[in-house]
């Protein structure tokens, strides 16, 4: 099962705003479609999708998005535009990890991390999800990404590296690994904090039919949590939507088909047809 994984983007309405201003910075980043609730587009080459479902949920620094440029010009140009309305979490700067290196938090809430360095380290995919464990999910990184060979079966781990202060040690400072094509990086914590996984940040899975849709619910709802519309969380708080591919086109099709959805937790296909 090689299901396309996409990044979802939780904002207060405006999400196409958010995108048209990514497409005017980011390189190879432009909407696809849109409608007044989901937006569809690519970031710097990566699927994405943004959501305007209100005030309820914001992003946070546990899930950001790191960039990865092979100039510095481009960097300090994307920087600029990023911080203007944005929060500095680090400052472009000298660090162990990268000559030079950057974490901003742009206008709409947004975590990216700005990373000198070779696409070639990143299998060639200039933007990299990236999972913090931490607050209550402090320690867990390591056992997530287990828990997540248990579910993509074509999981490839690239190597981890552990802490090596006193605090942490032994928990996870860096790992990468590539999902279903997606390639990801995951760390835990190196310092305390007080937010952890929510859903302004989550993972959709576009499934071909309903087999594929009842695997990945069952699996990640085992030891996690079901909720309406074909989200969930699994053990560690991570959000995801498990959606049939085309959802759109088939409530569209469909005019009681929406009220259907919202009764839903898994999503039936044969009942949003059928409704």
């Amino acid at each position: 099962m090689k299901n396309q994984i996409i990044p979802s983007l939780w904002f207060d309405n405006n999400a196409i705003d958010a995108f048209e201003f990514y497409s005017n910075i980011f390189p190879n980043t432009f909407v696809t479609k849109h409608s007044p609730i989901v937006v569809e587009g690519t970031i710097l080459g990566v699927n994405f999708i943004g959501i305007n479902g209100g005030p309820q949920f914001k992003p946070n620094n546990s899930i950001s998005f790191m960039q990865v440029y092979e100039s510095r010009d481009e960097i300090n140009r994307i920087w600029k535009d990023l911080s203007l309305k944005g929060e500095i979490v680090m400052p472009l700067d000298t660090y162990p990890w990268s000559d030079y290196y950057g974490w901003v938090n742009d206008e709409y809430g947004i975590s990216w991390q700005l990373y000198f360095g070779k696409l070639t380290d990143v299998n060639e995919q200039a933007l990299v999800p990236t999972l913090m464990f931490c607050g209550v999910q402090q320690g867990n990184c390591a056992e997530a990404i287990a828990f997540y060979e248990t579910i993509f079966k074509d999981l490839t781990n690239q190597g981890k590296l552990a802490y090596p202060e006193s605090n942490v040690k032994g928990q996870i400072m860096h790992a990468q690994f590539i999902a279903n094509g997606l390639t990801l990086v995951a760390m835990d914590s190196g310092i305390p904090q007080n937010f952890t996984f929510n859903e302004g940040v989550s993972f959709t899975i576009l499934c071909k039919n309903q087999d594929e849709i009842d695997y990945y619910w069952n699996t990640i709802t085992a030891l996690g949590e079901e909720s309406q519309c074909g989200w969930c969380k699994d053990p560690y708080g991570i959000s995801w939507q498990i959606v049939p591919t085309g959802i759109g086109k088939l409530i569209n099709s469909n005019p009681k088909a929406g009220d259907a959805l919202f009764k839903m937790k898994k999503i039936i296909i044969s009942e949003l047809l059928n409704a």
